[in-house]
């Protein structure tokens, strides 16, 4: 599958699947590779940053021993997870900082990718190419379904789905289930500002279409503690992100899947 390709949609008993997930490089899977894959285009270099057990840090980290460049990756102090483990496994170069608050892992990656030349997959796929990708991935779902669910970690994949909704012309309500800190930002910086009609809505609305279109929903649980049970109608769920949306779906619904860890990955299991 390319990256340009459409993911496929499939229907496990009431409930619809976006497979982000089905989108595989190198052994890693999911949505962001898409803007990663663009970011990297011509790169010398790739630096990235991330938590201890980021996903992203892997994603980047075998997209650049796929395009045969050096990676350094930048996360906190302590003990590293399976995620980043497998980056280093990769070839990347893990630096790490204590402090570790994401202010500083996300300066420091930016000062080392200048400092040589490399190209920068900022934190949380924080770029408006990785929104652009998204978008274009709404184009097969299908028109019945009632409501779309998707995790929200940075809210960079949440931006790409409303853009694309309006693009496409879906007119259905959105549940965002974020897993850490409050997206709001981010969906200020890149969520649709304005309706791409002016019947929709009056003036005064249109600046503030994104919130019309979404309900944020916190997960209840910390983003380090996975979810107990991630598996979901014989689908193998990411434990910190995708697997928290369990309990908000619905007859109707589809789970947007923007990917799932590949230390944790496994094949899907039968669904009657």
């Amino acid at each position: 599958m390319h990256t340009e390709d459409l993911t496929p949609v499939e229907q496990r008993g009431d409930v619809w699947f976006k497979r982000d997930d089905k989108l595989v490089v190198a052994g890693v899977n999911g949505g962001k590779i898409r803007g990663c894959m663009m970011l990297a285009d011509g790169a010398p270099g790739l630096v990235t940053c991330g938590s201890r057990s980021s996903a992203q840090v892997n994603v980047v980290a075998h997209v650049a021993k796929h395009l045969g460049i050096p990676c350094r990756v930048h996360v906190p102090s302590g003990a590293l997870g399976a995620e980043v483990e497998a980056a280093r496994a990769a070839g990347a170069e893990v630096v790490q900082h204590r402090p570790g608050y994401n202010s500083v892992i996300i300066a420091r990656a930016r000062t080392d990718a200048q400092e040589r030349g490399w190209v920068e997959v900022p934190f949380g796929m924080d770029c408006q190419e990785a929104v652009d990708q998204t978008r274009k991935q709404v184009e097969n779902l299908p028109r019945e379904i009632k409501r779309v669910v998707v995790p929200v970690g940075s809210g960079t994949s949440l931006c790409g789905v409303l853009h694309g909704l309006l693009d496409y012309g879906f007119d259905v309500p959105v549940v965002g289930v974020y897993v850490g800190a409050d997206p709001t930002k981010r969906l200020e910086k890149y969520a649709p500002k304005t309706f791409h009609s002016p019947f929709f809505c009056t003036p005064n609305d249109r600046e503030k279409a994104w919130r019309d279109m979404v309900t944020l929903k916190s997960s209840g649980s910390k983003y380090s503690k996975p979810y107990p049970e991630p598996e979901y109608r014989g689908i193998l769920l990411d434990p910190s992100y995708e697997s928290k949306c369990i309990p908000f779906l619905e007859p109707g619904d589809l789970l947007w899947i923007v990917g799932c860890r590949q230390t944790v990955a496994q094949p899907d299991k039968p669904y009657a």
